[in-house]
C-alpha cells in the first residue's frame, strides 16, 4: 500500500504543470476537467489506503514513504517522505473531496473568465501544496507546504488583480501570515537544536522523555501556535481573512473554509504531545480561541455582505476548534474541522450561486425572496445554516457539542469556556438565519435594482446537493456515548493523538452522561431561541432590525464597523512602519546606498578623465613621457 502514497500529491501537480505549461492550447473545459480529475485522483488513492486502513488493527494504521533525501547537510538530513496514519488520512480526504467538488463547481462559476486556466492550475497547486502539508512526516516538508498554502492563497485571493483592491487583498493575506510563520520558524530551530531531528514521529517519541525544562516547551509551543494564529485567522491576526473574500467565491470555499485555514489546528493537533507538555500554552489557545469565536460572532450580527458574514463565521468556527485542542480534546477539534470543511464549503458555495443569479450582487439588502428563483440553492443552503447553527441530527450539532462538552468537563477551572460557547452559539445560530432569511425570504430587493436571478447549472448545483448530504451525514461518525453511539470518529483518531492529562481527569469527575445529555438540551434550547429571533426580525416584523440597531446604538456602530481593529493597525502599525520605510529610504538607500554607488561613479569618472589626457594622440606628447620614464630609470638605478 505504502508505494502509492505519493500519488496523492502528484496527481495535483500534474494538474498544475499542465494548466500552467499547455493552457494556452486548452479549452476552458478542457482545463477544468484535467485540473478535477488530477484532485479525483488523489481523493481515490486516499479513500483506498483509508479502506484497506480500516482492516487493519488500530496500531498497525500507519503508512510511510521516503521517496529522496531533499537537504542533507552534516547531520541535518531532512527527506521528502510522506506518512498516512488515520490524522492525515482524515485531511487528505477532506482535502481532495471536498477540494473536488469545489474544482467542479468552479467549471460553471468561472465560465468566461478568460483567467480560467490560470485559475485551475493555481487551485491544482493549491491542492498539491495542502497535501503536502498534511501527509508530511518531518516538519520541513510541512512547512514547504504551509508556505506553499500561503502562496496560493496571495496569487487567488488577487486573482483579478487588475483590480487594486483585490491585488491589496493578497498583499494583505500574504504579509499577515508572514508574522505567524516567523514564529513557526524559530520554534523549527529550537526543536532541532534540543532533539537534533525534526521528524514529527521522532520528535513526540523524544519530547515526552527529555530532560528538558517545561519552560522550553511552552516557549516553542507558543512560537508554533503564533504561526497558527496567522494561518487560522485568531485574534489577534485575523484581520486577512475577512479581506481575501476579494477572490472567486469557490476560492474563498476550498482556501477559506474547508482547508488552508484549518491548517493551523492540524499543526496543534499532529504536535499534540508537544503541546500535552505545555499546559501554559494550551490554556492560551484556548482562551485565545474562545475569544476569538465570540468576537468574531458578534461582528457577523451586522454585516451586510453575504461572504463577509461567512468570513467572519469562518473565523469564529476556527475558535470554536482551537477551544477544543486547547483544552486537549483534540479529536473533537478535528472532527469540527472535518464538519465544518461540509457545512462552510456548503455555504460558500451557495452563496456562490447566489451571486451568480445576481450577476455578482453580495450585498443581503439587494437580495430577498429568492426562495422560488433559486430553489435548489434555497433548500441546500438551509441544510447548511442549520448544520453550523448545531440543529440536532445534523453534523454541526454533533462536533459542536463535542467540544462543548469538553470544554465544561475540564477540571481547570475553565467552565466558562463553556459558557462563552453556548453564547456564540446563540449568536452564530442568530447570524446565520439573518443571511438566509435576508436572502431567500421578505422583499425582493433585487425587482427594484432590474436583477434577472436564475437558478445555477447543474454543474454548480450537484456539488451543494453532496455537500448538503455530507453536512447532514457527516456528524454520525462522532456520535456520543450519551446518545447511544460510541464515537468511532475519537477512536479512529485516538492512536495517534496525545492524551491530555486534564481530559482524563475531567473524564472521572464528570461521568454522567445525564449531564452531557442536559448540556445539550442548553445548547439546543438556545439555538433555537437565536433561530427564532433571526425569524422575528427579518421575517415576521422586519421593522425590528432598524429599531434594534438604533437601541443597540454604540454597540451596533462599534460591530458594523468591526470594531475598528483594522483602522487601529493601520494607525498604530502600518503607518509608522510605513513612514520608518520611507525614512529608511530617503536616508539610508538614497543617500548611504545610492551616495555609495553614485560617489563611486564619480569619482571613477573623474579619475579617468585625468588619465584621459594621457591619451592625446599626439606623438610629441607620448615621446616627451617616454624620455621622463627613461630619465626616473636611470635615476632609480644610479640611486641604487
Amino acid at each position: 500500500m505504502a508505494e502509492t502514497l505519493y500519488l496523492i500529491t502528484l496527481f495535483p501537480l500534474l494538474g498544475f504543470l499542465i494548466n500552467g505549461l499547455a493552457g494556452r492550447w486548452l479549452s476552458e473545459k478542457q482545463s477544468g476537467y484535467i485540473a478535477s480529475l488530477a484532485v479525483l485522483g488523489s481523493f481515490l488513492v486516499s479513500a483506498q489506503l483509508l479502506l484497506a486502513f480500516l482492516a487493519l488493527p488500530a496500531e498497525e494504521r500507519l503508512l510511510t514513504q521516503t521517496l529522496f533525501s531533499w537537504i542533507p547537510v552534516g547531520d541535518l538530513n531532512i527527506q521528502v517522505g510522506y506518512r498516512f496514519d488515520p490524522l492525515s488520512a482524515v485531511m487528505a480526504l477532506v482535502v481532495s473531496g471536498v477540494g473536488l467538488l469545489i474544482h467542479i463547481y468552479s467549471i460553471g462559476y468561472m465560465q468566461g473568465d478568460p483567467g480560467v486556466r490560470r485559475y485551475f492550475s493555481f487551485l491544482n497547486l493549491f491542492t498539491f501544496m495542502m497535501l503536502n502539508l498534511v501527509l508530511a512526516d518531518n516538519l520541513v516538508l510541512m512547512f514547504l507546504g504551509w508556505e506553499g498554502v500561503g502562496l496560493c492563497s496571495y496569487l487567488l485571493i488577487g486573482f483579478w488583480f487588475e483590480d487594486e483592491a483585490k491585488a491589496r487583498a493578497g498583499m494583505k493575506a500574504f504579509i499577515v501570515n508572514r508574522i505567524g510563520d516567523a514564529g513557526f520558524i524559530v520554534a523549527l530551530i529550537l526543536l532541532y537544536h534540543q532533539f537534533g531531528t525534526l521528524s514529527i514521529s521522532e520528535i513526540a517519541q523524544a519530547a515526552p522523555g527529555a530532560q528538558i525544562g517545561r519552560g522550553f516547551f511552552t516557549a516553542t509551543t507558543l512560537l508554533m501556535f503564533l504561526g497558527a494564529v496567522g494561518k487560522s485567522a485568531q485574534i489577534p491576526l485575523y484581520v486577512w481573512l475577512p479581506d481575501a473574500m476579494a477572490g472567486p467565491t469557490p476560492v474563498s470555499a476550498l482556501i477559506h473554509a474547508a482547508t488552508m485555514v484549518t491548517a493551523g489546528v492540524y499543526l496543534i493537533a499532529r504536535n499534540s504531545v508537544l503541546f500535552s507538555l505545555a499546559p501554559a500554552t494550551m490554556s492560551i489557545v484556548a482562551v485565545i480561541g474562545i475569544i476569538t469565536a465570540f468576537f468574531a460572532a458578534t461582528i457577523a450580527i451586522t454585516q451586510n455582505d453575504i461572504k463577509k458574514v461567512l468570513a467572519y463565521s469562518t473565523i469564529s468556527q476556527l475558535g470554536y476548534m482551537f477551544t477544543a485542542v486547547g483544552v486537549g480534546a483534540f479529536s473533537a477539534g478535528i472532527f469540527h474541522l472535518m464538519t465544518h470543511a461540509f457545512f462552510k464549503g456548503l455555504l460558500f458555495l451557495g452563496a456562490g450561486s447566489v451571486i451568480h443569479g445576481l450577476k455578482g450582487e453580495q450585498d443581503l439588502r439587494s437580495m430577498g425572496g429568492l426562495k422560488e428563483q433559486l430553489p435548489t440553492t434555497h433548500w441546500t443552503m438551509l441544510v447548511g445554516v442549520m448544520a453550523i447553527a448545531g440543529i440536532p441530527g445534523l453534523s454541526g450539532f454533533f462536533s459542536k457539542d463535542e467540544i462543548l462538552w469538553a470544554a465544561f468537563s475540564r477540571h481547570e477551572g475553565f467552565s466558562w469556556l463553556w459558557l462563552a460557547g453556548i453564547v456564540t452559539a446563540g449568536i452564530t445560530a442568530f447570524y446565520m438565519f439573518r443571511l438566509f432569511f435576508r436572502t431567500f425570504y421578505g422583499k425582493a430587493a433585487w425587482q427594484e435594482a432590474g436583477y434577472q436571478p436564475h437558478e445555477s447549472p447543474s454543474v454548480m448545483t450537484i456539488p451543494l446537493v453532496l455537500l448538503a448530504f455530507l453536512s447532514i451525514l457527516g456528524g454520525y461518525v462522532g456520535i456520543p456515548a450519551a446518545l447511544g453511539g460510541v464515537n468511532q470518529f475519537h477512536h479512529f483518531l485516538e492512536p495517534v493523538l496525545a492524551v491530555y492529562p486534564g481530559v482524563g481527569a475531567a473524564a472521572v469527575q464528570h461521568p454522567s452522561q445525564g449531564l452531557e445529555l442536559l448540556l445539550m438540551g442548553v445548547s439546543t434550547v438556545v439555538v433555537l431561541g437565536g433561530i427564532y429571533y433571526a425569524y422575528r426580525v427579518y421575517v415576521q416584523q422586519p421593522t425590528l432590525a432598524d429599531d434594534l440597531a438604533q437601541r443597540m446604538g454604540l454597540l451596533h456602530r462599534l460591530s458594523f464597523n468591526k470594531y475598528f481593529v483594522d483602522e487601529a493597525y493601520h494607525l498604530l502599525i502600518v503607518r509608522p512602519f510605513q513612514a520608518l520605510a520611507e525614512g529608511l529610504w530617503k536616508w539610508f538607500d538614497i543617500q548611504v546606498v545610492d551616495g555609495a554607488v553614485n560617489g563611486s561613479g564619480h569619482a571613477i569618472a573623474r579619475i579617468s578623465g585625468a588619465i584621459r589626457r594621457i591619451q592625446s594622440g599626439l606623438i610629441q606628447h607620448y615621446a616627451s613621457i617616454i624620455l621622463l620614464g627613461v630619465i626616473f630609470i636611470l635615476i632609480y638605478l644610479y640611486i641604487d
